[in-house]
């Protein structure tokens, strides 16, 4: 549906992420990826959406020539714990102390996504309640040493082992939580 919908538009994923090009893939979008660094930092006093909202914004800004036939799709996710924003961690001791954090605790994760075109941006974004069961040390550093989780908000992935074993309840969209709130991208996509 959304390959005849789109296809007067070029749709350009710019995401190195392999999970949200899988998602593209399954929902049968014709699309290219391109990439531009961005230094994904934001002001201090935004809070949850605010956040995912604006680097979902700021991904999509170095792309400065589209074209009107052009379709541009950024997106972020976080994890938002007890009014602290867990972005993806730099090392095996900040995937611990953020999965410790965690543990035995409800969380939510929240993505942002951005389509923009020459013309116009519309900015959705989606939340989903996470809650943890009490997790070891042991699990947790197997977890950390076998999935090596550097590349995910909140240092895991609800598509892996730690998914399996760690997640006693959820409240909203699975493919949120795994890096695309799909549901909603397809509305945008179908609306435009």
């Amino acid at each position: 549906m959304l390959k005849e919908r789109l296809k007067q538009y070029n749709v350009i994923l710019a995401s190195k992420s392999p999970r949200r090009q899988q998602f593209f893939k399954d929902l049968d979008i014709d699309f290219t990826i391109q990439l531009k660094e961005v230094e994904e930092i934001y002001p201090q006093e935004l809070k949850g959406t605010e956040i995912t909202d604006f680097l979902a914004d700021l991904k999509s800004q170095p792309f400065t020539n589209l074209k009107e036939s052009d379709l541009l799709i950024t997106s972020d996710t976080i994890v938002w714990l007890n009014g602290k924003a867990l972005g993806k961690p730099k090392d095996e001791a900040e995937a611990f102390s953020m999965l410790r954090d965690l543990s035995n605790q409800k969380h939510e994760v929240i993505t942002s996504i951005s389509i923009k075109n020459k013309y116009f941006q519309k900015i959705v974004n989606d939340t989903t309640i996470v809650s943890f069961k009490e997790l070891s040390n042991d699990e947790i550093n197997y977890y950390i040493k076998n999935y090596h989780p550097f590349d995910k908000a909140g240092a895991y992935g609800i598509q892996e082992w730690i998914g399996f074993i760690a997640i006693d309840k959820m409240e909203g969209s699975y493919f949120n939580v795994a890096g695309l709130p799909v549901h909603k991208l397809y509305k945008e996509l179908m609306n435009i």
